[in-house]
């Protein structure tokens, strides 16, 4: 599921400071030298599902993860994990679990305000 009207997709945030805000947030990141994702891992302990909240973003200018390059965001998304053949898309997602991502990407999209170039 993606998030389309985020208000973050191709917003350009300086790399250590996007890193910073989503560590702040409790996202954890993977990267090379070109992209980016910070993962969110919600336990839905009512059914006792793993979903997997994702913040994507691409190089704009430099390499990661070198404190002076950019991030180009893109579309944050939701997955739900099944084990042991990884996540899917393409679910119907708890409104439970919808709304506490709706609420993690305020909370990003509050902090990244400031630190924004474009």
């Amino acid at each position: 599921m993606k998030f389309e009207q985020s208000g973050l997709e191709d917003k350009i945030v300086p790399f250590a400071d996007f890193r910073e805000i989503m560590e702040e947030a409790g996202f954890d990141a993977q990267w090379d030298y070109e992209r980016c994702t910070y993962d969110y891992k919600i336990l839905d302990e009512v059914k006792d599902d793993i979903y997997y909240f994702r913040f994507p973003g691409v190089v704009h200018e430099g390499e990661f993860p070198k404190e002076s390059s950019k991030v180009r965001l893109l579309q944050p998304y939701l997955g739900k994990h099944y084990y042991p053949h990884g996540v899917e898309y393409d679910e119907v997602f708890p409104e439970r679990i919808v709304e506490k991502c709706k609420k993690k990407i305020e909370q990003v999209r509050e902090k990244l305000s400031a630190s924004a170039v474009g």
